[in-house]
């Protein structure tokens, strides 16, 4: 088989493995696209491949036969039979690499709670850097095999005893004068979901729009911005 060149070191770490009628068949993966194929997203095998060449042990370099591949996998098509490994197999990860989820994936709960959460006697939302101290205070462990979702209510639960905190859903009234009206319209949309937006004789716009209760701040700041505080609005409903 003729394929691309490739780092040992690299490959015998980064590797897609799949055990089928007891051989080993492996594959030399970039480990973020293998995640997203293996997850279902539509990523061309060869964009995941680092070399174009099935293994039976990457980290020794040691390629399967060709006749091996075709009485396993009923085809010799490295491409093919990659893309069986990936989907199929386990895709162990690096020290290195599980360090980057899990701090992908704790920023991505820390903006979760900022957006969402509020200081639940202020109804304020709590500074970014004052969630990443709790959580740090907390000694939580975020999983890099976990959804995000999945995570932040047991986050949640750890942290409030260091930092109070609730989620709130607002819905929120305003009225935005004609000359501000359509330019405010993609500002609505961006915050949160539209319950009514109805536009008035005047060429005023009178919007109710549900949020999360940690973007309130954000949101009136942005719309008094464009409409240099010509804006009425108010919270009609917290849940």
């Amino acid at each position: 088989m003729v394929g691309t060149t490739y780092d040992k070191e690299r490959v015998s770490l980064d590797t897609a493995k799949l055990r089928k009628e007891g051989k080993d068949f492996e594959v030399c993966v970039d480990p973020d696209k293998a995640l997203s194929l293996k997850h279902g997203e539509n990523i061309d095998i060869k964009d995941v491949l680092v070399a174009e060449k099935i293994f039976s042990d990457a980290k020794k370099g040691l390629e399967a036969s060709e006749k091996e591949i075709e009485q396993v996998f009923g085809t010799s098509d490295i491409f093919e039979v990659a893309g069986i490994i990936v989907k199929k197999g386990e895709i162990p990860l690096t020290t290195e690499y599980k360090n980057k989820l899990r701090e992908q994936k704790r920023k991505q709960i820390i903006q979760i709670i900022h957006r969402n959460g509020v200081d639940p006697k202020t109804h304020i939302p709590h500074p970014i850097a004052r969630i990443e101290n709790a959580i740090e205070a907390a000694k939580v462990h975020i999983d890099e095999h976990k959804p995000v979702q999945a995570q932040v209510q047991d986050i949640l639960k750890k942290i409030r005893i260091i930092l109070p905190i609730r989620f709130e859903i607002k819905e929120i009234a305003v009225k935005i004068p004609a000359s501000y009206a359509p330019k405010s319209y993609p500002i609505l949309k961006s915050f949160g979901r539209l319950l009514k937006d109805e536009w008035q004789k005047d060429g005023s716009l009178v919007a109710v729009i549900e949020l999360p209760g940690g973007l309130e701040e954000d949101f009136h700041q942005k719309l008094n911005a464009l409409c240099h505080g010509e804006v009425e609005s108010k919270v009609l409903n917290t849940k």
